[in-house]
C-alpha cells in the first residue's frame, strides 16, 4: 500500500475536514519520527493517515478501531498497520510493544491538542504555539475537553521522551507543514 491509497481510504470514510486534517497532522508527527528513528517513513505515515479512517462510521469504543481493521485488512493493509492501529485505543486489549506503535498513540492525541492551540492564537497558526503554552492549556480541563491530557501524558512517557521535548518535536514538525495542516495562519493585517 502506498500513501495514495490510504488517503483515498481516509477521503472514502471520512468526510469531515477537520478529521482528515487530523489524520494529516498525526501523520506529520509520526513521520518527524520515524526520520529521527531512522525507520520506514512511508509505512508510519499511512499507520498514522489510517488510525481514525473509521471514526464517523463507529464513533463510539470499542466499536473504533476494531471495526475498522477487518475493513483495512480487506482493503490489503499490512497486518503491522492494522495492529499499530488497534493498538492506539487503550481499551483495544493491544499492548503497544513497536516503536511504530508507541509513537502513533504518543502523537495522536497530542496532535489533536496543537492544533485546538493554534486556533485559538491571534493569527490561527501552529508557529504561535510554544511548548509553555501547551502546558498551560493541558492544565485548563475547560479547554478542547475531548482531548484526554493523560493519552498525552502516558504517549510521551511510553516513548521514553520527556514531555516538553515531545510536544516540542511535534510542534516543529507541525510546523515544517502547517499550511497542509490548514494551520498557517491568517495574513497579519496592515498597520
Amino acid at each position: 500500500m502506498d500513501r495514495s491509497e490510504a488517503w483515498n481510504i481516509v477521503c472514502e470514510f471520512v468526510q469531515s475536514d477537520s478529521l482528515r486534517r487530523h489524520a494529516l497532522a498525526v501523520e506529520c508527527c509520526v513521520t518527524a519520527y520515524a526520520r529521527n528513528l531512522d525507520e520506514d517513513e512511508a509505512k508510519w505515515g499511512i499507520t498514522a493517515l489510517l488510525h481514525d479512517f473509521d471514526w464517523e462510521i463507529h464513533p463510539q469504543a470499542p466499536d473504533h478501531p476494531m471495526k475498522g481493521e477487518p475493513i483495512l485488512a480487506e482493503r490489503g493493509v499490512p497486518e503491522d498497520i492494522r495492529r499499530a492501529i488497534l493498538s492506539h485505543a487503550n481499551y483495544s486489549g493491544v499492548p503497544r510493544v513497536s516503536a511504530l506503535e508507541k509513537v502513533l498513540f504518543a502523537c495522536d492525541e497530542l496532535a489533536g491538542f496543537l492544533t485546538a492551540i493554534s486556533y485559538v492564537k491571534p493569527s490561527r497558526s501552529i508557529h504561535e504555539v510554544e511548548v509553555a503554552s501547551v502546558r498551560k492549556k493541558m492544565k485548563d480541563k475547560a479547554f478542547a475537553r475531548a482531548v484526554n491530557r493523560d493519552d498525552i501524558m502516558n504517549g510521551a512517557s511510553e516513548l521514553g521522551v520527556d514531555l516538553d521535548t515531545h510536544i516540542g518535536f511535534c510542534i516543529d514538525a507541525m510546523k515544517a507543514k502547517a499550511p497542509e495542516l490548514g494551520l498557517e495562519g491568517a495574513p497579519k493585517p496592515a498597520e
